[in-house]
C-alpha cells in the first residue's frame, strides 16, 4: 500500500500485475505469445512477402523491441506510457485499460499488448484485427524470445537475430567484468516503498545474479507463494543487512538515496554504512526488453564501485 494515500502504489499493481501473469503460465519462453484475431493472418511469412505497416503497441516493452529491430516505421500508434524511444508515437491510448473502440481509431492491422483484461483480444478479432499478448518474462531468455517472435511477425527475422546476439554477446562480456570483482556481495532491489522486492526466479534476479550479487530477498519467497515478488519488511531488512541497495521507485514513491539512509535503523545495514545506494533510472528495471543490457551495466558498474 502507498503509506500517503492508503491505496497500492502504481508499481505495487505493475509487480502484482506481473506476479499474476507468471503464476498464469503465459510467461515463459516457451509459450510467452498468445494470439487471437482474424483467422488465416500470418504476417512476416506470406507468400507476398507484406508484412503489417499499422502497427499498435500498447506495451513499452513491445514498442522498444519494435524499434530495436527496424520496424518503428510500421508503428502507427503507441500507449502513453511507451516513450522510448523518444520517436515513438505516443498517444493517450491506454495499456493498463485497453479500449477496442479508441484503439480501432487508427486502423491497425496488428495490435501488441502486455496483457489482456479480458475482452480486448476478444473485440478485436470481432473486428478482424489481429491482437498479440506479449506477457511479462519470467526468466532472461523469454526477452530473447519475444524479441525473435516480434521479428517473425514484422518481417524482421534477420534484424531480431542480430540483436539477440548482440544483446547475449554484451550481456556474457558484462558478466565476465563482474565475475572478476563481485564476490558474494548482497543486494536489495526495491520495487516501491512498502518494500516489494524481486527474487532470483525473476528476469531482474537473473540480471543481478550476472553480476555476481546474492539476493536478500530470496529467503522470503523459497516456497514461492510470492511468485519471485515478495513484500520484505524493513526489520528484514535490517537483519539482512545488504551490502547494495538498488532503487527502482525513485520516480513512483520519492525513494532517493537520502531517504532510505534516513529510514530508522537503517544506519547499521552496510548498504547504507557505505553509501552503496545505487538509484536506478524510473524505467530500464520494469522493462524486459533490450535495454536490460543496460540494467546489467548499471549493476555491474555499481558492483565495481563497491568493490
Amino acid at each position: 500500500m502507498n503509506k500517503r494515500t492508503g491505496r497500492p502504489s502504481r508499481a505495487t499493481i505493475f509487480w502484482l500485475l506481473l506476479a499474476t501473469l507468471i503464476f498464469s503460465g503465459c510467461g515463459s519462453a516457451e509459450s510467452s505469445m498468445s494470439m487471437s484475431g482474424a483467422p488465416g493472418i500470418d504476417f512476416g511469412a506470406d507468400q507476398s512477402g507484406s508484412s503489417p505497416s499499422r502497427i499498435i503497441s500498447l506495451s513499452p516493452t513491445s514498442t522498444e523491441m519494435l524499434y530495436a529491430i527496424g520496424a518503428g516505421d510500421q508503428v502507427v500508434a503507441v500507449d502513453s506510457y511507451s516513450y522510448f524511444p523518444t520517436e515513438a508515437p505516443v498517444t493517450d491510448l491506454s495499456g493498463w485499460e485497453p479500449n477496442v473502440e479508441a484503439i480501432l481509431s487508427f486502423d491497425p492491422d496488428l495490435v501488441f499488448l502486455s496483457y489482456d483484461p479480458g475482452d480486448v483480444v476478444a473485440g478485436l478479432a470481432t473486428a478482424q484485427v489481429e491482437a498479440i499478448v506479449l506477457p511479462a518474462a519470467v526468466v532472461i531468455a523469454d526477452t530473447y524470445a519475444q524479441i525473435q517472435q516480434l521479428g517473425d511477425l514484422t518481417g524482421r527475422s534477420g534484424a531480431a537475430e542480430q540483436i539477440v546476439a548482440e544483446m547475449k554477446s554484451e550481456m556474457a562480456d558484462l558478466a565476465a567484468q563482474a565475475t572478476k570483482i563481485a564476490s558474494g556481495l548482497t543486494y536489495y532491489h526495491e520495487l516501491d516503498d512498502t518494500y516489494f522486492s524481486a527474487t532470483s526466479s525473476t528476469f531482474i534476479g537473473e540480471i543481478y545474479a550476472l553480476a555476481g550479487l546474492v539476493n536478500v530477498a530470496d529467503a522470503a519467497d523459497r516456497d514461492g507463494s510470492s511468485y519471485g515478488y515478495p513484500q520484505l519488511s524493513a526489520e528484514y531488512l535490517v537483519d539482512s543487512g545488504p551490502d547494495l541497495i538498488f532503487l527502482a521507485d525513485v520516480q513512483c514513491c520519492a525513494q532517493t538515496a537520502d531517504v532510505v539512509a534516513a529510514r530508522p535503523g537503517w544506519q547499521s545495514i552496510p548498504a547504507v554504512t557505505h553509501g552503496r545506494i545505487i538509484e536506478l533510472p524510473p524505467d530500464i528495471p520494469s522493462r524486459w526488453g533490450p535495454r536490460i543490457v543496460d540494467l546489467l551495466r548499471l549493476v555491474v558498474t555499481a558492483v565495481a564501485n563497491a568493490g
